[in-house]
This record gives C-alpha cells, sequence and structure tokens, in this order.
C-alpha cells in the first residue's frame, strides 16, 4: 500500500513538475491526488525529499529502458544510439528543460541529478567496446567521449539553453546522439 501510495505522489510529482516546474507545492500535489498533505508527508519529509525520489524514478526508468533496448537485435550502433537516447514513454512529456533551475534552488537535487548521469554508464561503454572490436567504431578514448556526453547533458540541466533554442530534452539528446555516433562511426 505504502509503495503504491509512493508510485502515485511520485507520478502526480513529476505531473506537476512538467506544468509548473519546481513551483509546485505540496498542496498541489496533495490536490491532484485528493489526499491530504499529511497524507503525504507519511511518505515524503518533505518537498526535497520527494524530488529526490522523483529523480531516482526517472533515472531508474531510463536504465529500464537501456536494458529493454540491449535484449533487442540490432546492429550495435543502433543498440548504442537506443542506449544513450533512452528515454521512457512515460517521460517523454516531462519538461526536463526546467531542471536547470536545480542548481541554484535545489542544489543537493542538483548534485543528485549530476551524479546520476555520472554512473550507469556500463551498457554504453560495453556497446563501444563491442562496435570498436567489430570495426563499426573506431578506436576512441572512451574516457573523453564519457566525459563529452556528460558535459553535455550537465549544460542542459544548468541553464536555459533548450528552453532558449526551443527544443525539447529528447530532441536535443537525440541531436546530441547523432552528432557523438556519427563522429565515431568507422568511415565517417
Amino acid at each position: 500500500m505504502k509503495e503504491q501510495l509512493e508510485k502515485q505522489i511520485i507520478d502526480a510529482t513529476i505531473t506537476l513538475f512538467n506544468e509548473k516546474g519546481l513551483k509546485f507545492t505540496m498542496d498541489d500535489i496533495a490536490g491532484s491526488l485528493a489526499i491530504s498533505k499529511k497524507t503525504i508527508y507519511t511518505v515524503f519529509k518533505d518537498k526535497e525529499s520527494l524530488c529526490m525520489a522523483m529523480v531516482d524514478t526517472c533515472f531508474d526508468a531510463v536504465k529500464e529502458k537501456e536494458q529493454w533496448v540491449m535484449k533487442q537485435d540490432l546492429p550495435t550502433i543502433e543498440k548504442l544510439r537506443r542506449v544513450m537516447a533512452a528515454l521512457p514513454e512515460a517521460y517523454m512529456e516531462v519538461d526536463f528543460r526546467l531542471l536547470y533551475e536545480l542548481k541554484d534552488k535545489y542544489p543537493k537535487i542538483y548534485s543528485k541529478v549530476a551524479q546520476r548521469l555520472e554512473s550507469g554508464w556500463e551498457l554504453t561503454i560495453a556497446l563501444i567496446e563491442q562496435g570498436m572490436a567489430e570495426g563499426v567504431i573506431r578506436q576512441i578514448s572512451i574516457p573523453v567521449f564519457k566525459t563529452m556526453m556528460e558535459a553535455t547533458l550537465e549544460q542542459f540541466f544548468q541553464r536555459d539553453i533548450l528552453i532558449q533554442s526551443g527544443l525539447s530534452y529528447q530532441k536535443a539528446l537525440d541531436e546530441v546522439v547523432m552528432i557523438m555516433i556519427h563522429g565515431i562511426e568507422e568511415g565517417k
């Protein structure tokens, strides 16, 4: 029961985040779920802990999508492209562009996002190594590749660059992946 309530609260938070950015309140969440704020506080001690759980939920869903991609019968380059651009269907409409607000207003949550961006690269690295072994990816420095990808994603969350350019997070991510893949693909 508590796990189901936690999921409902996180889902409502994601919806409200998409509508209001970080300006949503616990009252907004309670109202959208037709429950009391007190009920929310039995699951999450405050807005920051709720946002931390939301970050983990979103990143965990991305990792699940990556695992699903790995099970598909696809060429290595296509798997790499899909793993690097993995965003579950449930989060396609989330306006991740609003995360740039985190750095100044919620530094602990921003730190959590940055930590999650910097970890969990095992599948991507394995696919790059596999592609190099197959000869479909030229020999590259994986630490440099990883640093470039991390830095790009971090810039999306540090600044309002996506909002100013009118790009969704998914569109920008797809563009970055396309540039990165074609920059490492053999014969390009």
